[in-house]
């Protein structure tokens, strides 16, 4: 004899999931973000030096 199915707990198994996976990708995207928005800033240790400025002649 066959089983009876559990919809309610596969269905909530499924969903868990894909809470999961959501959540991996949301905290992987910030990582990205927070990371390119970090390399884009000047960084701090060129003395207030301005390094695009130069005198053309």
């Amino acid at each position: 004899m066959a089983r009876k199915p559990n919809y309610d707990f596969e269905r909530r198994e499924r969903e868990r999931l894909k809470a999961e996976k959501k959540a991996k990708r949301t905290a992987e995207k910030k990582e990205a973000r927070e990371n390119k928005s970090g390399q884009s800033e000047p960084s701090e240790h060129n003395d207030g030096q301005n390094l695009t400025s130069y005198t053309a002649e």
